[in-house]
């Protein structure tokens, strides 16, 4: 017994060492720290649930344990028949819906106030593609897409060949969602091709954004900050590179802010009556397809995985009428790009008709129009 004492001691420095990463990274393993009031409530209903369900938990399996102990046949005790009680049986059902209702009214106060959008001072719309988001600032008349920022030698680290992982690995984007701090924003949520969700912990927000229907969420950020989210519904082989960053600013920043995206956004309209020529419509196309269509089909058109090469492909140096059928009304894991104005569909399939040694007939935004009717 003596060296059983002793070796325990001299392990305990060593068991405490290697517990104290553990306690150092706590927060990895509870709730970000919430941001708004919303967050705070779901985490003090979340210690309040546990409490709970702790207590029923130890007097249960402490009841069992000491009956099952206290009772054993090793110390004589039989096993005796016994016939009903209609005042335990009472008591069990009364004691167990009481319980629940102690439980159910505070979760149901919480999802309602969840439910809640009213009196929200801007709306923004949140559709969901595969794999990336993109907003909508209904309220002021521009959009834009948010998609993954982490460097491609990052994510390929698992091969010993790429780049340490950043801070913020899988969780950084390349343009994030702006919003004031302390104004409640109203979030519409869809989706493009399947199921998606937008979900950020530390606001106390997750939507699922299903193709088809509009749901809606809010969230009133009581703290300037970035605060970093994900898609949390399973989407497709991409569905770990869709994440979601919210930067929460002054309101004089935000201000700001609204008029740089809006003058962005007017510069980059094309002119509905411009004559495009075949070189004009060549150069947009590029850059519509560097924003839009590189991730998936690759910057040199060689394709990735299960999307395939546009370079020499049957379907960029074929019919056009085909080729725009596809980009309108999507196929497989390519969602329909129909969002995208005539100008910016034409000069596209332009640009993949005619790029990596491909030589096709040019698409023009009077030839979308015309597909457009016909679907």
């Amino acid at each position: 017994m003596q060296m059983s004492q002793l070796s325990m001691r001299k392990m305990m420095p060593a068991l405490l060492l290697l517990c104290q990463p553990a306690w150092a990274e706590g927060e990895f393993w509870t709730f970000q720290p919430p941001a708004t009031h919303i967050a705070q409530q779901i985490e003090g209903l979340h210690s309040y649930l546990m409490v709970v369900i702790l207590a029923i938990f130890v007097l249960v399996f402490g009841v069992m344990f000491y009956a099952i102990l206290r009772h054993r046949k090793s110390l004589g005790h039989d096993a005796k028949p016994f016939h009903e009680n209609t005042t335990v049986e009472i008591l069990w059902t009364l004691i167990p819906a009481l319980i629940l209702l102690g439980m159910a009214w505070p979760a149901a106060s919480v999802v309602l106030a969840q439910k809640d959008t009213r009196g929200a001072t801007m709306t923004i719309k949140a559709t969901g593609f595969q794999w990336f988001w993109a907003y909508e600032y209904l309220d002021f008349g521009f959009g834009f897409k948010s998609k993954l920022a982490t460097p491609q030698a990052q994510i390929d680290n698992h091969h010993n060949g790429g780049e340490a992982k950043g801070e913020h690995y899988l969780l950084e984007v390349d343009q994030e969602l702006v919003v004031p701090v302390g104004q409640k924003i109203r979030i519409l949520t869809t989706a493009n091709d399947v199921i998606h969700s937008w979900g950020v912990p530390a606001l106390g927000v997750k939507q699922d954004a299903i193709p088809g229907f509009i749901r809606d969420t809010w969230f009133k950020a009581e703290k300037i900050g970035t605060y970093r989210g994900q898609c949390v519904e399973l989407c497709g082989k991409g569905h770990a590179f869709m994440p979601i960053v919210v930067k929460v600013v002054s309101d004089a920043d935000f201000k700001t802010w609204i008029a740089s995206q809006q003058a962005r956004a007017k510069a980059m309209q094309d002119d509905p009556n411009k004559a495009w020529s075949d070189n004009d419509l060549l150069a947009r196309g590029r850059q519509v397809y560097e924003a839009n269509c590189a991730t998936c089909h690759q910057a040199d058109g060689k394709g990735s995985g299960p999307f395939p090469a546009l370079a020499g492909s049957k379907i960029a140096n074929g019919s056009k009428a085909d080729h725009l059928h596809i980009v309108l009304n999507g196929k497989n894991a390519m969602p329909n790009w129909g969002s995208l104005s005539d100008v910016e569909i034409a000069a596209v399939l332009s640009y993949e008709r005619n790029s990596w040694g491909n030589k096709a007939e040019m698409v023009h935004p009077s030839d979308v129009k015309t597909a457009r009717g016909a679907k």
